[in-house]
């Protein structure tokens, strides 16, 4: 499938590529006329460049290298080769579990929270109200309690 948009950005690439050409080839032309002393300058920054270039490329798979895809099961993972990233995939795969156990604690709280407030509540109810002596220990107490709250 050929999209309009691949190919602007084919034609973009001749058009750049064409316009190096002309730039290298005038820049050639012209250093022929350039003097000693300038070539030897532009020749040693051309050799200080390539070896930047040659550190960054480098460099560059080292990087690639150092994660892999290793085969877990079924599924495929990835794996890190430095030390430095295993312990960010490790702080990493704990924090779900940090979520849980925080969610849990809350809930846990809440729910406290909420006991606390409905034994207060039987508590202002039982000492508002004047309520004989035997009501305290028959069965039907709570039922009484909470009709009185409805």
């Amino acid at each position: 499938m050929n999209t309009p948009h691949s190919h602007f950005d084919q034609e973009l690439d001749a058009r750049v590529t064409r316009l190096g050409l002309r730039l290298a080839a005038g820049l050639t032309e012209r250093s022929e006329q350039l003097n000693p002393d300038i070539t030897e300058r532009l020749r040693f920054a051309r050799e200080q460049a390539m070896i930047k270039a040659k550190a960054a490329r480098a460099a560059r798979p080292e990087l690639a290298t150092s994660t892999t895809v290793v085969p877990m099961g079924a599924t495929l993972a990835l794996r890190g080769g430095a030390d430095h990233s295993n312990r960010w995939f490790k702080l990493a795969s704990l924090m779900p579990l940090l979520a849980l156990v925080l969610g849990l604690f809350l809930i846990q709280h809440s729910q406290w929270y909420q006991q606390i407030q409905a034994a207060a509540e039987v508590d202002t109810a039982l000492l508002s109200k004047p309520l004989p002596p035997a009501a305290y220990s028959d069965p039907g107490f709570n039922e009484f309690l909470n009709e009185e709250h409805e």
